[in-house]
């Protein structure tokens, strides 16, 4: 029921979106927050928009942006806001489109609603859990409901363009999935499973963040999709800690439970999990 928040949400995506975009077609300068994290003036620009807007509009909620780093307002209980103003900023500086704004929000540290929008070719997924999702594209709105495909063989499977680790790999090899495509941003793939598009995405890292899942996980669940850690634990939002330890499993209802012991089992063997 939480049509404002999702409208707000969308409205300032978009408008974030068309930040990056003016960047986008400049010869824009990329700076480094530690090896292989760029950062651009559109991260920081966007950033500082979304959080000017939600707290016009929500004066009561907390915010947790990447780019602000304070984040005091990351409480399990009550409304709090996360914001990845540019996801896959490496795709930003390669040029390939595949970036988008993320924003989510926590209810008592449960994702409830979010959205994620691709500016380059105005394609907005929006959910709230429970109450659906939906895609809307160049003016055309359609819900959202992700695959039916249970036999791990037949699953879809989306990586990231640019990072594909070992591990990942095995989770290949032990399910026999013989389908891949890449993509990336995290909210996109996200999408692309509620979508129906693909079944299966698995990050077997800890380099995530709370922004990175949040957005994302609303959107999926709110499609009828999974949305865990390596270890089958749903996510908490909230605390000082902003990565995700154990790593991220987004898969179709259908297929998780065969899904899930094999990726588990990978995330051990990398050390990524107890």
């Amino acid at each position: 029921m939480l049509e404002r928040e999702t409208a707000e949400a969308a409205r300032i995506a978009r408008q974030a979106g068309e930040i990056l975009m003016a960047v986008y077609a400049t010869d824009f300068r990329v700076a480094y927050k530690a090896e292989a994290d760029p950062v651009t003036d559109a991260d920081t620009q966007a950033n500082a928009y979304i959080v000017h807007e939600l707290r016009k509009a929500f004066p009561g909620d907390g915010i947790v942006a990447e780019e602000t780093e304070d984040w005091s307002d990351a409480l399990e209980g009550g409304r709090c806001w996360y914001v990845d103003p540019l996801d896959g900023t490496k795709e930003f500086v390669a040029r390939n489109g595949e970036f988008s704004v993320m924003l989510g929000l926590a209810i008592d540290g449960v994702a409830t609603a979010g959205v994620v929008y691709r500016p380059d070719n105005d394609k907005l997924y929006a959910g709230v859990v429970g109450d659906g999702a939906y895609l809307e594209e160049r003016g055309v709105r359609r819900a959202l409901g992700v695959s039916t495909v249970a036999d791990p063989a037949d699953l879809k499977l989306v990586v990231s363009r640019s990072h594909r680790n070992r591990a990942v790999g095995e989770v290949v090899t032990r399910l026999g999935i013989k389908q891949e495509t890449t993509s990336g941003s995290v909210g996109l793939k996200a999408g692309l499973i509620a979508e129906g598009k693909v079944d299966l995405y698995v990050h077997i890292a800890d380099k995530s963040s709370m922004w990175d899942a949040c957005g994302p996980e609303a959107v999926l669940k709110a499609a009828g999709g999974r949305f865990t850690d390596l270890a089958g634990n749903p996510y908490r939002y909230g605390g000082a800690d902003m990565r995700n330890r154990n790593g991220i499993l987004a898969c179709n209802a259908a297929a998780y439970d065969a899904v899930l012991p094999v990726a588990r089992e990978a995330a051990k063997a990398a050390g990524l999990i107890d």
